[in-house]
């Protein structure tokens, strides 16, 4: 499952970086307000959510709530900071992702998310330390199941109790909503393309198109614009931006799935290939190479292959031209992106905000 990238940087301090600053701040007070809350249900139900409470705040670029605050800079003309709750409506994408994670995990059933356990991982860990009754595993993902659910709960909860105006948060609540529809609609879409076997290009397109541009760039931009009252000509410049971002951010992190280094990515050497995910990188790879080589690469998928079978992989993706091709897909996006709000539609700071992200995301190293 591929929409949710791959969260950890390699120590380059990215752009927007004032902004993550407020956005983690944001995201702070916010779950210490609610875990206020849970504390008042039982110890152990704390520690879960104190668990939640450390994965969202201790990793990730906070890419989306840092597109939501230039899709919002795009619209206006003045080049101030956006007000506090404008940065804690924004934050409250964080969540989402976090929702995603942590569900994404347990789909693929993987073992570690920015270098260390996955949730369901770590809750299956603090069950068996203890010896409680039952299956270790299943109480591990029940349990993250429901802190997924959690995340998606504060996330509303956030966005909505932000402070914005009532008339501002009106006009976010539509993309809001459209965009939690697309990405578990492009999420069932991704499990059902494994389960079946797609090997067509379309179908990692429509995953891609759903599952990540809608809700990493489209949607945040989007909502970022709405809360601004951005007039509809900048509102579809944005979104134009954030499908072709967005469907190239994808491709990154393809890429990254099968060439990407463990040491910066956080996830094992090849995990797309062993996870079985039906990318357009393979897709690509398996119409351009050979029969042998096609079939070889599909024949390695949701297994464990070993170091001379991932690199027979490696080098049939780069041999078949896959590689290079993708590459030029991902500047021809860029290239679209940039274009789209070229216009004086977008503020020339604004402009230069999503310059830097639509940069930060695709020219990533994990």
């Amino acid at each position: 499952m591929a929409a949710t990238g791959r969260d950890d940087d390699d120590g380059v301090r990215a752009p927007g970086t004032a902004d993550g600053e407020r956005v983690q701040a944001a995201l702070r007070r916010h779950l210490a307000a609610r875990r206020e809350v849970v504390a008042g249900v039982d110890p152990g139900v704390d520690r879960l959510a104190g668990l939640l409470a450390d994965f969202v705040l201790d990793g990730g670029k906070r890419m989306r709530p840092r597109f939501a605050l230039a899709g919002w800079a795009a619209a206006g003309p003045d080049e101030g900071s956006a007000p506090d709750e404008v940065v804690a409506a924004c934050a409250a994408l964080e969540l989402i992702q976090a929702c995603a994670l942590v569900h994404d995990d347990i789909v693929d059933a993987s073992d570690t998310r920015r270098g260390r356990p996955t949730v369901h991982r770590a809750t299956e860990a603090v069950h068996r330390e203890n010896s409680w009754d039952g299956d270790a595993a299943r109480y591990g993902v029940s349990q993250a199941i429901l802190l997924g659910d959690l995340a998606l709960t504060w996330a509303d909860e956030m966005f909505v109790g932000s402070g914005v105006e009532p008339e501002a948060l009106g006009r976010a609540l539509g993309p809001w909503y459209a965009m939690k529809t697309e990405v578990l609609a492009g999420q069932m879409l991704d499990v059902l393309a494994e389960a079946s076997g797609a090997t067509d290009e379309e179908t990692p397109r429509r995953v891609n198109r759903y599952k990540t541009a809608a809700y990493t760039v489209e949607r945040p931009v989007h909502i970022g614009a709405a809360l601004a009252g951005a007039p509809d000509e900048t509102v579809r410049a944005l979104r134009e931006f954030g499908v072709a971002v967005g469907q190239a951010f994808q491709l990154r992190d393809d890429m990254l799935g099968v060439f990407g280094d463990p040491e910066v990515t956080g996830k094992p050497s090849g995990d797309d290939l062993r996870e079985g995910k039906r990318t357009l990188l393979l897709a690509r790879a398996v119409g351009l190479a050979g029969a042998d080589d096609g079939e070889f690469l599909l024949s390695v998928l949701g297994t464990e292959p070993d170091p001379d079978a991932l690199d027979r992989a490696r080098t049939i993706l780069v041999g078949s031209g896959a590689v290079a091709s993708v590459e030029a897909e991902i500047d021809a996006l860029i290239a679209r992106a940039l274009e789209a709000i070229g216009s004086e539609a977008v503020s020339p700071h604004g402009r230069r905000a999503l310059r830097d992200l639509a940069d930060a995301a695709t020219r990533r190293r994990s």
